[in-house]
């Protein structure tokens, strides 16, 4: 065959070359370990859900895969990490509404990525209610005790937090604006020395995830006055939500979710997506979630990324209400 219809054949074939080979990788994904990036602290929520998760798609794929905890900057720096590893699939980004929050409250020369260019929506995993608790010393039975602390005592007390940008950090000033009172954010390096700090006594308050809390409230070494939600947690149903404590119209939760960089493959990521969703709706899984307060999310690669499209937008709006760190 020679000619224009030669050229056209020629051409057809280097047109479908790639998706045949984009599938081809995709058949044989993962042919080595996976990394999964947590730009947050060991013992977190996002990496707890992390290790669980990477060992169900061990399970599936038998390769492993490799929790990495990269933290710092309020999550900025393990984002910058998976946003500039290899779009091969074999980096993936654990991560939160720490990160839509920072497309706002981080300025881009200090990111050095954008969320939605350089990284590439794979899946939501779940999302949990927070809830506001004190040190026990603390002269406050209910939410409305502390908000009139508070405000008899502008900038005396303090409230602790993994980081700017992070969930628990927005719902604070989210909180602080409702409720009209002025409390000092205590930014720390993770969650777990925030949570350290409010039991120790170094703070004084504390809006943090009702899975990762819940055991410190059964040891009375926080109190707790108001969970985050529309509704009461299923796991704290004597807690009020903070609705039904007197700030109509709060509602705070923490989702996690996992991205990849951009230019990875789609084949890959629908497989990827696929094992996510089938891992979150498994019995045992959703029991154990039920059980610590967490709800499990489910979407295709393109419903995450309108979701996350609009949490940048929402998160901005609330960025706008008070001043950067």
């Amino acid at each position: 065959m020679t000619g224009p219809r030669f050229a056209l054949a020629v051409m057809a074939t280097l047109a479908i070359a790639p998706t045949l080979s984009s599938a081809s990788l995709a058949e044989d994904y993962p042919a080595r370990p996976v990394r999964i990036v947590v730009p947050f602290g060991a013992g977190g929520p996002a990496d707890v859900t992390a290790r669980l998760i990477g060992n169900v798609l061990q399970e599936k794929f038998g390769q492993p895969f490799v929790v990495e905890n990269r933290t710092g900057a309020g999550g900025v720096i393990g984002t910058l990490e998976a946003a500039k590893s290899s779009p091969d699939g074999y980096t993936l980004l654990m991560m939160s509404n720490t990160q839509t929050a920072n497309e706002s409250l981080v300025a881009l020369p200090q990111r050095k990525y954008e969320l939605m260019r350089d990284l590439a929506p794979i899946a939501p995993v779940n999302y949990s209610d927070l809830v506001i608790v004190v040190h026990p010393q603390v002269a406050a039975k209910t939410l409305a005790e502390f908000i009139a602390l508070a405000k008899s005592q502008p900038g005396k007390l303090n409230y602790a937090s993994s980081g700017q940008g992070t969930p628990y950090h927005m719902a604070g000033e989210l909180f602080k604006t409702m409720a009209g009172i002025d409390v000092v954010h205590v930014p720390y390096r993770n969650s777990g020395e925030a949570r350290s700090g409010v039991i120790g006594g170094q703070v004084q308050m504390i809006i943090d995830a009702v899975p990762a809390m819940t055991p410190n409230i059964s040891e009375n070494q926080v109190r707790a006055l108001a969970t985050s939600g529309k509704t009461r947690s299923n796991v704290l149903p004597n807690v009020p939500t903070v609705i039904e404590a007197g700030v109509p119209g709060y509602e705070a939760t923490i989702w996690l979710g996992l991205m990849t960089p951009t230019g990875t493959p789609k084949p890959i990521i629908d497989k990827l997506n696929a094992a996510v969703n089938e891992a979150v709706k498994r019995p045992d899984i959703v029991k154990l979630w039920t059980e610590q307060g967490a709800v499990a999310m489910s979407m295709t690669p393109e419903e995450f990324d309108k979701f996350l499209r609009g949490d940048i937008v929402k998160w901005a709006e609330v960025v706008k209400k008070f001043d950067k760190p």
